[in-house]
């Protein structure tokens, strides 16, 4: 499947898309329910990582990878780094598969901005730094066709709703 094509030849959007939509009515609903720990269809919201110690949270932090493997990324405003992150919320999912996703930034051990750039791109093992995320002003609009895989990191409480 092709960035751009809406459905396959059966008729149906990417599992990417599927997803996404997924996340964004998990985000919205709680239900309790056990499921593995790391698929990104587990309910509630807050199972994520601990299915049996629900904690709150708002949020479904994941990533996307393009078709060569590598992580998705995008710019945010706001730090003192290089304001790149591979991390993402979906805020809304429309027109079948397009989604307008939120940046996290990650914070690493020291509670400061985690800066995930190195001299030829993204640095993958600045990721094992990582502790956290903090919500970001900074939202861009996707094709959810053009990714190949998506991976559900952590739920977490971002007070998106404060």
């Amino acid at each position: 499947m092709g960035c751009g094509k809406k459905e396959d030849i059966y008729g149906t959007s990417s599992c990417v898309c599927e997803v996404v939509r997924a996340i964004k009515d998990i985000q919205d609903n709680a239900e309790d329910t056990c499921e593995c720990e790391t698929n990104c269809f587990s309910e509630p919201l807050g199972s994520l990582v601990s299915p049996t110690k629900r904690n709150k949270a708002d949020t479904r932090v994941f990533v996307l990878s393009t078709a060569d493997g590598s992580p998705f990324h995008a710019f945010y405003t706001g730090s003192d780094c290089n304001c790149v992150s591979i991390f993402f919320r979906v805020e809304d999912v429309f027109d079948n598969c397009c989604a307008v996703l939120r940046v996290l930034a990650p914070i690493g051990k020291d509670g400061e901005t985690l800066d995930i750039v190195g001299h030829k791109g993204i640095d993958l093992s600045k990721i094992c730094e990582l502790e956290g995320f903090v919500r970001t002003s900074s939202c861009i609009t996707v094709d959810l066709s053009c990714f190949c895989a998506v991976q559900c990191i952590a739920d977490v409480d971002l007070n998106i709703c404060d």
